[in-house]
C-alpha cells in the first residue's frame, strides 16, 4: 500500500486506486474478495503503510447503456460515419463508475441508435473523450469502418485537437511545447501528474491575450498526444494552472468560476471513410466568454 494511503479506510483506498465506487469496493469488502495481508476485512478497516491489498474479484460490468431522448445533443457536422458535437461542462462522456447513465452516450444513442454496434458495446462510437467539466468538441464514429479509421488516426496524432484555456500568471515564452510523461499521481492516485516512467505527453501552447488585473493569460493548445487531463497537468507543470481547476492548483482568490476554464474550441480531421478535410470550430460557452467580457 502507498505511504499516502495510509490511515485510509479500506474501502476509500482501493475506490482512489481503481476507479471504482465507494459502493462498490464495499459490496466486494462484504463477500471478503478484499485481503490486507492475506485476510479479510472489514469496509472501516484502516490501512497501514506496507501492507498488501489483494483483489479477488472486480464489480459486475454495468449493463449496455441505453438510449435517453432527455440527454440533448449538440450537433455541429454530421454524415454517415462521424458526427461532431459539441459537449457542455458538466456532461460525462460515457457511463462508467459514479455515472451509470444521463451521459452523453446515452443521449447519442437516442438519436442514432445504429451507434450500438460501433465500438466498445459500454461506449459505443467513442474514439476519445472530454473531461467532465471541459466543454467543446467531440467527434463520434457513426460506422465500423469510421471507427477504426478514426482510432488509427488518433493513435498517430492526424487528428487535429485544439483548445482554450485561461491560465494564471503570464507565460515566459509566447509560444512553446511542453514535452513531459504523465502517468497516475503517486501522492494522489486520483489524479495524474508530470512524473518519471509516465507515457509521453507533448502540448504545444500560444498565449493568445494577457491581462492584469488578475495576471491571468488565455493559451491556445493543442494536443500532439491525448493522456488523462493532459492540458490540465501539463499547464500546472509549468507553473500557469488553468483558472478554475480546483484538481490542479488553479482554484484561486481574485477570479473564481465554478468549472476549469478549458474548452476544445477545434477538431479537424480526414474523414475516415472519403478522405476529404473536415473541420469544425466552437465558440466559448456564455459562461467562460462572460468571464472575458469581464477581464477586458
Amino acid at each position: 500500500m502507498p505511504p499516502a494511503l495510509a490511515g485510509e479506510r479500506i474501502d476509500r483506498a482501493v475506490a482512489m486506486l481503481t476507479g471504482w465506487s465507494r459502493s462498490e469496493v464495499q459490496a466486494l469488502v462484504a463477500q471478503g474478495a478484499v485481503l490486507v495481508d492475506g485476510a479479510t476485512v472489514a469496509k472501516s478497516r484502516k490501512l497501514e503503510e506496507g501492507e498488501i491489498v489483494e483483489l479477488l474479484g472486480e464489480p459486475p460490468p454495468p449493463g449496455l447503456p441505453t438510449a435517453d431522448p432527455s440527454v440533448a445533443v449538440v450537433v455541429r457536422y454530421e454524415d454517415d460515419d462521424v458526427v461532431v458535437v459539441a459537449k457542455p461542462a458538466g456532461l460525462v462522456v460515457h457511463p462508467g463508475s459514479g455515472h451509470p447513465d444521463g451521459t452523453l452516450v446515452n443521449g447519442l444513442l437516442a438519436r442514432y441508435p445504429e451507434l450500438a454496434a460501433v465500438g466498445d458495446p459500454q461506449r459505443p462510437g467513442i474514439v476519445h473523450r472530454l473531461d467532465r467539466d471541459t466543454s467543446g468538441l467531440l467527434v463520434v464514429a457513426r460506422s465500423a469502418p469510421a471507427y477504426s479509421a478514426l482510432v488509427e488516426a488518433l493513435a498517430a496524432h492526424d487528428v487535429e485537437r485544439e483548445y482554450l484555456a485561461l491560465v494564471w500568471g503570464h507565460l515566459d515564452s509566447p509560444r512553446g511545447v511542453v514535452d513531459a510523461p504523465i502517468g497516475r499521481s503517486i501522492r494522489r492516485p486520483t489524479r495524474m501528474a508530470v512524473r518519471e516512467g509516465g507515457r509521453r505527453a507533448r502540448t504545444a501552447y500560444e498565449v493568445r491575450a494577457e491581462y492584469v488585473d488578475p495576471v491571468v493569460s488565455l493559451v491556445h493548445c493543442a494536443l500532439e498526444t491525448g493522456r488523462t487531463h493532459q492540458i490540465r497537468v501539463h499547464l500546472q507543470a509549468i507553473g500557469h494552472p488553468v483558472v478554475g481547476d480546483a484538481a490542479y492548483s488553479g482554484a484561486r482568490s481574485g477570479l473564481t468560476i465554478d468549472r476549469p476554464f478549458l474548452h476544445a474550441a477545434a477538431l479537424a480531421f480526414a474523414h475516415p471513410v472519403t478522405g476529404t478535410p473536415v473541420r469544425v470550430e466552437e465558440p466559448l460557452p456564455t459562461e467562460l466568454a462572460v468571464v472575458l467580457e469581464r477581464l477586458r
